[in-house]
């Protein structure tokens, strides 16, 4: 209980930090920083209790396309062409994006499994993952935050894989 107390904390605080940071620095290179940092919260938790093992790669990628595949439905109905991201907010979206795979849907859920099970895992790590990104995204768009966050949970939990929700997190930020 109280290394969730103390993920759950140290999760949130970088989040918010970030947020911070970045509205009077500017997105780059805040963005890759927070990234970063927040990979450092898996540090500690062997592979096999984040989802992260080589075992059946080939069918964990494919789920990360099918995952960014349904993350970015939504967008690709109202889409009407985007440049591409220029390469240091295109790095900082991938150091943000498995930071915050490594972070949620890593160490935090991995901590909320061991002490309350598996939907409380889906469950907690969507909310304070939703929760944690207050500070950086309007109101409005948080409840598609919130639905990811189910998404990634979800298949996380279902396949007891990390890969798949980085490759689709990953590459609906990179389309975003």
């Amino acid at each position: 209980m109280a290394r969730l107390a103390v993920v759950t904390v140290l999760v949130l605080s970088l989040e918010w930090t970030r947020a911070l940071v970045e509205r009077s620095t500017g997105p780059i290179p805040t963005i890759a920083i927070g990234g970063l940092a927040l990979s450092l919260v898996a540090i500690g938790w062997r592979p096999e209790a984040l989802g992260l093992s080589r075992t059946h790669l080939l069918p964990k990628l494919l789920g990360g396309l099918a995952i960014a595949a349904v993350l970015l439905l939504p967008a690709a109905v109202r889409w009407q062409g985007a440049p591409l991201l220029p390469p240091p907010l295109a790095i900082s979206a991938i150091a943000i994006s498995v930071g915050e795979e490594l972070a949620f849907r890593g160490a935090l859920f991995a901590a909320l499994e061991a002490a309350f099970g598996p939907l409380a895992a889906v469950l907690g790590s969507s909310l304070i993952f939703a929760f944690g990104h207050v500070l950086s995204h309007p109101p409005l768009f948080l409840l598609a935050v919130l639905a990811a966050g189910l998404v990634l949970g979800t298949w996380r939990w279902a396949a007891r894989d990390l890969v798949g929700p980085i490759v689709g997190h990953t590459l609906a930020d990179l389309a975003l």
